[in-house]
């Protein structure tokens, strides 16, 4: 199961496995033979997955199979603690920079590529010091920078109009909707180039997640998305594609229209009609 091909409809473009051509999509980064481990234990078994730009690219599962731990690789978040190991090449491009190599800052690799938690998790500071903290972890203290980037992130995450009049209370006083657009314009603040979303709405109500929802699509164009979600429905309705992952093996990668109507194995097709997860 290690080495997936996309499935592709006729009018899909096949995805390159190497540096993107004038004719195929272009790819933001890609999983090259990508293993990971949590000290003797075996997370993720030789994945080999595009993350084409600017599309929102959905991982489902069940749990334990290894979503979150792909994830979390992107930004070396792994890092953070000791016996956790990868094996295999997270390249982004242009560049095929091998982004796991321990030539590479980690902190570089957490402006560059933005992640947002299943739980909103604003600092304990106010809603403006919360957008701007990874400003100044970049160097950046001109006030009137700061401020400029700050609000083009609060507007990016379609929050400004409303914080706009408080900036100096706390993030900790916005409903749970809220804290979460302004933990995403905290990530959008600096930059990155690739957004990643860990299950970002399992605890929101359903009109935060609509919202939710409504600003990945918008923020594709800017941004290459990568989300995790247990929530089927939400994959049909934000992802262009879909990879499905088992006891961390990756099954199939699919155009999304295609994984949830005719996937290619028979273990997919079992996990979306309700038979296990």
């Amino acid at each position: 199961m290690s080495q997936v091909e996309p499935a592709m409809s006729q009018d899909e473009p096949a995805m390159s496995q190497d540096e993107p051509s004038q004719n195929s999509p272009a790819i933001k980064a890609e999983a090259r033979n990508l293993s990971f481990f949590y000290g003797n234990h075996q997370a993720l078994k030789k994945i080999n997955l595009v993350f084409p730009a600017n599309r929102v690219t959905a991982i489902i599962g069940p749990s334990g199979c290894g979503k979150s731990t792909l994830l979390r690789c992107f930004n070396r978040m792994h890092d953070l603690y000791a016996g956790n190991r990868y094996e295999g090449e997270l390249l982004l491009y242009p560049g095929s920079r091998n982004i796991i190599s321990r030539a590479v800052e980690p902190i570089e690799m957490r402006m560059r590529i933005g992640m947002v938690f299943q739980k909103p998790n604003p600092f304990p500071k106010s809603i403006y010091e919360n957008v701007a903290f990874g400003l100044r972890l970049m160097g950046i203290t001109n006030r009137a920078e700061v401020m400029e980037r700050a609000e083009t992130a609060l507007q990016s995450a379609a929050l400004w109009d409303e914080v706009k009049d408080r900036l100096r209370q706390p993030a900790t006083k916005l409903s749970g909707g809220q804290q979460q657009r302004l933990c995403i314009a905290r990530a959008l603040a600096t930059r990155p180039e690739i957004l990643l979303f860990d299950e970002p709405t399992s605890a929101l109500d359903p009109i935060a997640t609509s919202r939710i929802e409504n600003l990945i699509d918008s923020l594709k164009d800017r941004v290459t998305i990568v989300i995790v979600t247990h929530n089927m429905q939400q994959a049909a309705r934000v992802a262009d594609d879909t990879a499905f992952m088992y006891l961390g093996d990756l099954v199939e990668v699919a155009p999304t229209r295609i994984m949830f109507t005719t996937p290619s194995q028979k273990l997919t097709q079992d996990y979306i009609t309700g038979h296990f997860g």
